[in-house]
């Protein structure tokens, strides 16, 4: 089993996508799964959530459980499966319930402000 450890993200982080700023949050967590690069998941409640939408696609993971994707709408673009979130992640990675995770790409950019 990979390893996985989640702590606090240090500073502030943002995602923007289609020139829209679409979280901003201190409380951010850092997912780190054996020797993949680190995964900043977002509050939902420091994410714009009208720019997400539910989407058909899910996936399972064996170790954070089940994941239902978003993709994001802006006023210029739709990316679709773009997000995604642990809506009942096992008890081990608990801390990553009602968080958003975004698939950093050359249209949309998460980093640290």
């Amino acid at each position: 089993m990979p390893r996985i450890t989640i702590r606090k993200a240090e500073g502030s982080w943002s995602v923007r996508a289609g020139g829209a700023v679409l979280a901003e949050s201190r409380n951010a967590l850092e997912l780190t799964e054996g020797d993949y690069p680190f995964v900043i998941y977002f509050p939902r409640e420091d994410i714009a959530m009208a720019f997400l939408e539910e989407s058909e696609q899910t996936s399972h993971c064996p170790f954070k459980g089940d994941a239902r994707f978003f993709s994001i709408v802006t006023k210029s673009q739709t990316l679709t499966n773009a997000a995604w979130s642990y809506e009942n992640p096992r008890p081990e990675v608990a801390e990553i319930k009602d968080h958003i995770a975004f698939y950093a790409t050359s249209r949309v950019t998460v980093e640290r402000v």
